[in-house]
């Protein structure tokens, strides 16, 4: 059970953050972008404190800035759909 929660569960919280993210924007629901956001932020605190490891800070890091970018562009794309 001690390497279930080996990182406090945050690795666990990620994962489902990401899995939720992963059926909202299947379903075309753009607040799966948030859940992204949620678990790129949980995997740079856990990558960086807990591990150490640089590169998943760096991918995580870089995820987060598509996915704000994905969240930003969604209305945008849907303003010029409609006109």
């Amino acid at each position: 059970m001690e390497i279930l929660l080996k990182y406090h569960g945050l690795d666990w919280l990620s994962m489902l953050l990401s899995f939720g993210a992963m059926l909202l924007l299947g379903n075309k629901v753009k607040w799966g972008f948030v859940f992204f956001i949620l678990a790129n932020i949980t995997m740079i605190v856990v990558s960086y404190l807990m591990i150490g490891s640089i590169a998943l800070v760096v991918g995580n890091a870089i995820f987060l800035v598509t996915n704000i970018r994905g969240f930003t562009k969604w209305n945008t794309s849907l303003k010029t759909e409609n006109n």
